[in-house]
């Protein structure tokens, strides 16, 4: 039997987290974020507020203007992440190999838990049911014989969707759909198909390979591919994180002055209590900068020693953003990120190992 991969998504989830703790917003278009007057962005948007056009990550000054009446809610990630717990712990009893991609979604793979495919209905059914009693939230599940038809088949019929494809169907389902469907594929990317003449996955899986390839260069075999319904990739039951970062909107543009490093400060102190949370120290430290009119940069730094100190995460930081601020710059955006993380205890094990040598 071919595997079982279930691609399960809460739907609308810090919205409906919103909703469900307070019924009178129930029925209500909601917005999840930051106030617009501080730049804030929409995280989520209940479906009552999406019938207006509202979507992640649009501005919040714009959702509101789409819709006046919807309610603004700033994020509770510590509600979000206490309901999320609920919800894999949920995942877990059904199968241990369970990756998370975030608070609301995950892959699983059921193959061992069902003898025969036609079996997976009931499995996914019970799924949904079990999520619903435990804490009230619905739950969109797409199921295939891989990742990529999976989670295609979880965007389709929200909220509440159930979206099973066969095996030796993963083709045929796929073919009608839009090249944006598949991971990867961003307006950009869709652009440069469609000029191709390639607009549907069915098109893109019966492309020449080799021009697919010039068109996309190394992603271009992978993304082909998954159009033609094949997608080997594993569910990844220890996810290693690969960075640690944090970053700000300004509610005003900021120039090179105190305000500037007090902000870098603040965010190094934020990213610092976030590696000391994960057990992990930074390699590498990196900034990013959004200027005024959205030009987006990044640098950064390979560092001597693996840090998760504010101080030594600022000291980084601001030696990169002295390489490039000029006093003519105008920022609304400034990140720091933390990368090629190394678990405390591995470095202390690497001391004890070279003291035990010396």
């Amino acid at each position: 039997m071919s595997r079982v991969i279930i691609h399960a998504d809460l739907d609308a989830f810090y919205a409906s987290v919103e909703q469900l703790d307070n019924p009178e917003l129930q029925g209500k278009p909601v917005v999840v974020g930051g106030p617009p007057e501080a730049r804030g962005v929409v995280a989520a948007a209940s479906y009552e507020a999406r019938r207006y056009g509202i979507r992640s990550a649009m501005a919040m000054g714009r959702a509101l203007r789409l819709c006046p009446q919807a309610v603004r809610l700033s994020p509770r990630f510590e509600r979000y992440e206490e309901v999320s717990r609920q919800v894999m712990a949920i995942f877990l009893s059904l199968t241990p190999q369970v990756e998370p991609l975030s608070l609301d979604e995950a892959f699983l793979d059921a193959t061992g838990q069902v003898r025969r495919f036609d079996e997976v209905d009931g499995l996914a059914r019970s799924l949904k049911e079990q999520v619903k009693k435990t804490t009230g939230l619905t739950l969109s599940i797409g199921v295939g014989s891989n990742k990529t038809v999976a989670k295609i088949a979880s965007d389709l019929e929200k909220p509440n969707g159930l979206v099973i494809v066969p095996p030796g169907k993963e083709r045929s389902f796929l073919a009608p759909l839009s090249v944006r469907s598949l991971w990867g594929v961003g307006p950009k990317t869709e652009a440069l198909l469609a000029e191709a003449g390639i607009q549907t996955v069915g098109q893109l899986a019966e492309a020449d390979a080799s021009q697919v390839e010039r068109l996309m260069g190394s992603r271009g075999p992978l993304l082909k591919a998954m159009a033609r319904g094949i997608d080997e990739r594993p569910v990844e039951v220890e996810h290693e994180r690969k960075s640690v970062g944090a970053e700000t909107t300004f509610p005003r543009d900021l120039s090179e002055g105190p305000e500037l490093l007090q902000a870098l400060d603040d965010i190094a102190l934020e990213v610092a209590q976030r590696l000391q949370k994960e057990g992990v120290k930074a390699s590498t430290v990196a900034i990013k900068l959004r200027y005024a009119d959205f030009r987006t940069i990044t640098r950064q730094k390979l560092l001597p020693m693996p840090v998760d100190e504010a101080e030594e995460i600022a000291r980084a930081a601001v030696a990169l953003l002295n390489n490039v601020v000029t006093p003519a710059d105008r920022f609304r955006l400034l990140g720091i990120h933390g990368s090629r993380l190394v678990r405390r205890e591995e470095m202390q094990l690497g001391l004890w190992s070279e003291r035990s040598s010396e």
